[in-house]
C-alpha cells in the first residue's frame, strides 16, 4: 500500500511538470513581437583612406616665457581677452635692470663727451701735421686717442642694447594679435626662466596634429586633401596637408603630419579630438562594410549586431571592427553584402525575440 502511494504521488509531479512547461510555451508564443526598423547591408567602393588621431590646436599660438627671474608686479589681461600685437599683456620687478639702465646711461653720456673731445683734438691736429706743424708721432697719438675713445662711445651703446634686450623679457608682449587662453601665474608669485607666464592664440585658423604610424606614412604625400572629423560635435570639415614629418626619433615610432584646416562656419575649438581620413590610392582598396555605431550591441569586449532570421527573428551576430568614421563603423568580417540588420528597437531584443519590421 505504501508502494503504491508513492507512485502516485510522482506520476502527479510529472503530470504537472509536464502542464507547467505547456503553460510557458503558451505564455512565450503569446510574447508581443518587437517592432524593429532594419537596413541592408551594403558595400562601399568608395575612395580608401587612412584614419589617424589627432587634436585641434590654432596655427598661431604661443605659450609666453622669460628669461629673467623676478616676482610678477602686474598682469594686464585676463583669460579671453582679446589683445593686439605689441600689446603690454605682464611685467615682472625690475628694479635692477633699471638701476642698471641708468648706469648704461650714464656711461653713454661719460663716453661722448670723451669722444666729442678725442674728436676735436684729432682734428685738430690733423691740420696742423698738413701745415707741418705737428709730428707724425703726435698725429698718430691722437688718431689712437680718438679710436679709442669711439670704441669705448660704441661699447657703451651696445651695453644700452643689451639691458633693453632684458627689459623685452621683463615686459611682456603680444608676439601676434589673438586672444589669451591660459594664465600660469598670478600678481606676486615669482617668474621663472623659461617658465610658462602666459599662452595666446590666434582663433579662426586652425590644424589638426595627427600621428601616423610608419607602415603608413609613405602613403602620405605633401598637398593632399584630407578629411577631419571633429569627435566632439560630429562635423567633418577639409583639410590640406601642410608638413609631414620624416623622422620619428622623438615621437615614439609615430610620424607627425600636419594638416591645416579650410576655412569652415563649423564651431570648431583648440583641443579638440579629431580623426583625419588621409586618401589613398583606389588600387590598395577593398570595398568596404560600413554600419552605424547605434546599431551595434557591446557585451564586455564582443560587438555585435541583431540580424533578421527569415522566420523574422532576431540573431545576435558578433563582428570584427575596423576604423570608426564619425557615426559609423567598419565591419571586417561577421556580416554579409544584402544581409538584413536592425538599427533601432521599441523594446528590448534578445536572441528569438520575435520581431515587426515597420
Amino acid at each position: 500500500m505504501k508502494n503504491i502511494h508513492i507512485t502516485a504521488i510522482l506520476v502527479a509531479g510529472f503530470l504537472t511538470w509536464g502542464c507547467g512547461d505547456k503553460n510557458k510555451e503558451i505564455d512565450a508564443n503569446n510574447i508581443p513581437a518587437v517592432e524593429v526598423q532594419v537596413s541592408t547591408v551594403t558595400e562601399e567602393g568608395g575612395t580608401p583612406f587612412l584614419s589617424a588621431s589627432g587634436k585641434v590646436e590654432a596655427v598661431n599660438n604661443a605659450n609666453l616665457s622669460t628669461r629673467m627671474m623676478g616676482y610678477v608686479d602686474r598682469i594686464y589681461a585676463d583669460v579671453g581677452d582679446r589683445v593686439k600685437k605689441g600689446q603690454l599683456l605682464l611685467s615682472i620687478n625690475n628694479a635692477d635692470i633699471s638701476a642698471r639702465l641708468a648706469q648704461v646711461n650714464a656711461g653713454i653720456t661719460e663716453a661722448s663727451a670723451a669722444f666729442n673731445n678725442a674728436e676735436k683734438d684729432y682734428k685738430r691736429f690733423m691740420n696742423l701735421f698738413q701745415e707741418n706743424s705737428a709730428s707724425q708721432k703726435e698725429l698718430d697719438d691722437m688718431t689712437a686717442n680718438y679710436n679709442m675713445a669711439k670704441a669705448r662711445l660704441e661699447g657703451a651703446r651696445e651695453m644700452r642694447n643689451e639691458v633693453n634686450a632684458q627689459l623685452s623679457y621683463i615686459n611682456i608682449r603680444a608676439p601676434f594679435s589673438g586672444v589669451v587662453t591660459n594664465k600660469f601665474i598670478k600678481e606676486g608669485d615669482m617668474a621663472n626662466p623659461g617658465a610658462p607666464l602666459l599662452a595666446m592664440e590666434t582663433p579662426g585658423n586652425f590644424q589638426v596634429m595627427a600621428m601616423v604610424p610608419e607602415t603608413e606614412i609613405l602613403k602620405i604625400t605633401l598637398g593632399t586633401e584630407a578629411g577631419v572629423v571633429i569627435k566632439s560635435i560630429n562635423e567633418t570639415v577639409k583639410g590640406t596637408v601642410a608638413e609631414v614629418s620624416t623622422s620619428a626619433t622623438n615621437t615614439g615610432g609615430q610620424y607627425l603630419v600636419k594638416v591645416t584646416l579650410d576655412k569652415t562656419t563649423v564651431p570648431i575649438l583648440s583641443g579638440m579630438y579629431a580623426t583625419v581620413q588621409f586618401p589613398l590610392e583606389q588600387k590598395t582598396a577593398a570595398p568596404t562594410i560600413m554600419i552605424p555605431v547605434k546599431a551595434l550591441v557591446n557585451q564586455g569586449q564582443l560587438s555585435g549586431v541583431f540580424t533578421v532570421s527569415q522566420s523574422n527573428t532576431a540573431l545576435l551576430r558578433w563582428l570584427r571592427l575596423g576604423r570608426t568614421v564619425g557615426d559609423e563603423v567598419e565591419v571586417l568580417s561577421g556580416l554579409a553584402p544584402n544581409e538584413s540588420y536592425i538599427t533601432s528597437a521599441q523594446g528590448k531584443l534578445f536572441n528569438g525575440a520575435k520581431i515587426s519590421i515597420q
